[in-house]
């Protein structure tokens, strides 16, 4: 696994244990190069969800992707790791479930607004502000107003 903070390949697992889900097994490691410590989750290999985006094109769906974009919907605010990956395994749990290989990511973004905004709604609003592509300030204060 390549550390978060200085790229290196070589870590050592600290701690291992089933992630709550059971579906995943949660690995503690500590770079050997910089000491970072960081979390991995090792999941069963299941056949590819595919994502279509709205120019047609598709591409494998990408927790990390996702993850990021919540991580920046949510900087600054009291949002816990733990809770967005609770958050990105609900919505894939829904997605598998439908027994559906492909997803548009009009419905993944969807999912993960509905969720959000249980949240944190200055996150849902950041999050919605890019996924949305409000083009105006007026569609802005549209989406502030269905919050009431």
């Amino acid at each position: 696994m390549r550390c978060i903070s200085c790229g290196s390949q070589e870590s050592k697992v600290i701690d291992s244990r089933p992630s709550e889900d059971g579906l995943s097994i949660r690995r503690r490691r500590e770079c050997l190069r910089c000491a970072t410590r960081f979390t991995t989750y090792e999941r069963h290999n299941e056949s590819p969800l595919i994502v279509v985006k709205n120019d047609k094109s598709s591409e494998s769906f990408d927790r990390n992707k996702l993850l990021r974009s919540l991580m920046i919907a949510t900087a600054k605010r009291d949002v816990p790791p733990a809770r967005l990956e609770q958050l990105i395994d609900d919505v894939e749990s829904e997605i598998r479930n439908t027994l559906k290989n492909e997803v548009r990511s009009k419905v993944i973004g969807d999912m993960v607004l509905d969720r959000l905004r249980e949240i944190d709604d200055v996150a849902y609003i950041r999050f919605a502000s890019v996924y949305k592509d409000f083009k105006d300030i007026e569609e802005f204060q549209t989406a502030l107003q269905g919050m009431s």
